[in-house]
């Protein structure tokens, strides 16, 4: 059984041990996603990738608020752990379990019977509607795994286990490279090919993740008492997770609105899009890997009340967040064409130098946007369920105007210019609001 208490020995060493599994993860994820991306572009042609990208955001306001549900779930889990409290926890693991069974149920219900509304609302093109509702079909379809994987692996991160999750993780995304190839390459099951293949591959990493949980945690695992929850324990992880949950979906469903104004423009610009997102994302993974073990160091020592400690850990992080916002814009601006040429193997200029623009764009933002991560993870780590629920509203508004007001004027440009703006007002936001408490409880 493998655990890590991070309310002893150096913060620094702590938090980076924890985030480099964290981030190792998050980059074979998203260079599956490259892959994937390669994979369909270059059998399926362009408007595979713009297929993909038109659903994404979709799948994101889904699965965004399952997984931010089950990140509040582990920051209670992570407090509790923290405080010792091993009884609370076979509890709060109950808790968990149950509330994940109820979400995954009622999203899958309530929302495959609208996808075609869904799509349509969003204005994706006619040329690639019929890709675009099979692929995010299957996916959400089985976004049970997806799910179920998230949750086993937010309860080892609770107890300081971020080696493990990755391990699964760097299975599954090698059994998904093998099953794209298969399925789109040798069965020419074209785009439900590669979400078959995500779909089979998540299965996969479920069930092995639970079994090893099962088997190398079981003092942690609940017995039949434990299913008897206490209502305070329900009340707090209820509103720790709705908060985290809310927090991501309002993110995700301002992608959403976003990407309604983006298909508006066409799929050259859906193509372009998609592709520097790709690699934006490859290049933001640092940063959210930092913030993410960030949370849990902080949950950890919340629950000891060690508040000098955590304060102190969360100026170093923000030093290592903007090392690597320096080196992701030095790599946007000298390799950007190139990352961009090798990923998509289009020859269209436009999608190209459009892409290359967001890419550059985006990575000069990348310190507030790391300021963001950091205070979100963290704030709701120590309690605060309305400042980062605010901040996505924020956010939310601000995609809201921008597709009402900036982008029928400046097109891409305002696409590209939406984000990073927003980044730095929500960074801004959040840093007063953690001043001011920090001043007024010292």
């Amino acid at each position: 059984m493998h655990t890590n208490d991070m309310t002893k020995g150096s913060p620094m060493k702590a938090i980076v041990q924890f985030a480099i599994p964290l981030l190792i993860g998050t980059l074979f994820q998203q260079a599956y996603n490259i892959v994937d991306t390669m994979i369909a572009g270059y059998n399926l042609g362009d408007d595979a990738i713009a297929a993909i990208g038109a659903t994404s955001a979709l799948y994101s306001v889904l699965i965004y608020f399952a997984n931010g549900m089950n990140n509040g779930f582990g920051v209670v889990m992570s407090q509790l752990f923290g405080a010792g409290d091993i009884p609370s926890l076979k509890k709060a693991v109950s808790a968990t379990i149950i509330l994940n069974t109820v979400t995954t149920a009622v999203l899958t219900v309530t929302v495959l019977p609208f996808l075609q509304l869904l799509l349509g609302w969003m204005d994706t093109p006619q040329e690639i509607f019929a890709m675009a509702y099979q692929y995010i079909f299957v996916i959400l379809a089985g976004m049970t795994a997806t799910i179920a994987y998230n949750m086993c692996a937010g309860f080892m991160r609770a107890v300081g286990n971020s080696k493990t999750p990755l391990y699964f993780l760097i299975v599954s995304c090698a059994i998904n490279i093998i099953l794209d190839i298969l399925f789109i390459m040798g069965l020419q099951l074209g785009i439900m090919g590669a979400a078959l293949a995500t779909v089979a591959a998540q299965i996969i990493s479920a069930v092995f993740c639970a079994i090893y949980i099962v088997k190398k945690y079981r003092n942690y695992m609940p017995e039949r008492t434990d299913w008897r929850l206490p209502g305070a324990l329900v009340t707090e992880m209820l509103a720790t997770g709705l908060s985290m949950g809310l927090m991501s979906s309002v993110l995700a469903i301002g992608s959403i609105i976003l990407q309604k104004g983006i298909n508006h423009l066409g799929k050259d610009i859906i193509t372009a899009h998609t592709a520097s997102r790709r690699i934006f994302e490859f290049l933001m993974m640092p940063l959210q890997a930092i913030a993410n073990a960030c949370s849990t160091f902080v949950g950890q020592n919340f629950g000891a009340k060690q508040f000098k400690r955590i304060r102190h850990a969360m100026g170093q992080v923000l030093w290592l967040e903007l090392v690597w916002s320096i080196l992701s814009v030095a790599a946007a601006f000298s390799c950007g064409t190139l990352l961009i040429r090798m990923l998509t193997g289009t020859d269209n200029e436009e999608i190209i130098l459009n892409a290359v623009y967001n890419l550059k764009i985006c990575t000069i933002f990348f310190f507030p946007l790391g300021i963001l991560f950091v205070l979100r993870n963290s704030m709701q780590a120590m309690g605060y369920k309305i400042a980062p629920v605010l901040s996505s509203s924020i956010e939310l508004a601000g995609k809201v105007l921008s597709c009402i007001f900036v982008i029928p004027v400046m097109e891409y440009t305002g696409v590209v210019l939406t984000e990073p703006v927003i980044w730095a007002v929500c960074a801004a936001f959040l840093s007063l609001v953690y001043i001011f408490r920090k001043a007024t409880q010292s």
